[in-house]
């Protein structure tokens, strides 16, 4: 039955979440707050593996959900799962392009999406954001505007800020991003951000 519920639960982010990895972000972090399985701070520190590692970061935060939910077959479900809506909508689409290539209603749904694409990796981007550098405190039961306290990360912020003006040195900023990144994830470990 876990096996069932990792596929529905990464079909339905897979269907809506148009716009690539990032996309994905308030969909898991929906999921982790209705089903337990992991908590924000594992949404970060899975972002951040996955960001860090080869492939898609859907792909690799469906992997890790799955496999921390139900081992290697929970994977494989979760996986399965968020691909499936992809490959039925390019099945569908690749069957019925050549018909309806010209249609208006079909180019107005493809610009209709270009925004709510870009929404959802803005959102994306302001959650990781906001998960990285500062701690939203909220009353038990309270509504999601409600906001108690907030507890800033400062070796974050300084690591961010840091790692901002750097990367605009001129020689400095040749370096490869895997530079960056092997640099970040050091200090991560290093000062336990």
């Amino acid at each position: 039955m876990i096996f069932l519920r990792l596929f529905y639960e990464f079909f339905i982010v897979g269907l809506f979440s148009v716009g690539g990895g990032l996309s994905t972000i308030p969909f898991l972090a929906n999921m982790g707050e209705n089903t337990g399985w992991f908590t924000l701070s594992d949404l970060t520190n899975m972002i951040a593996v996955s960001e860090s590692t080869p492939g898609p970061l859907g792909i690799n935060m469906a992997t890790y959900v799955g496999f921390s939910v139900a081992g290697a077959g929970g994977a494989l479900a979760a996986v399965l799962g968020l691909m499936a809506p992809s490959v039925i909508i390019v099945l569908i689409i690749a069957t019925f392009l050549n018909k309806f290539r010209n249609n208006h209603h079909v180019e107005a749904v493809f610009h209709g999406l270009r925004p709510a694409s870009t929404a959802l990796i803005a959102a994306a981007a302001f959650s990781v954001i906001t998960m990285s550098l500062i701690t939203i405190e909220r009353p038990a039961g309270g509504p999601f505007w409600a906001i108690s306290g907030l507890t800033w990360h400062l070796p974050a912020i300084i690591l961010a800020g840091a790692i901002l003006l750097l990367t605009h040195l001129p020689k400095v900023k040749k370096l490869h991003p895997v530079v960056w990144l092997a640099f970040s994830a050091a200090m991560g470990i290093i000062f336990e951000i």
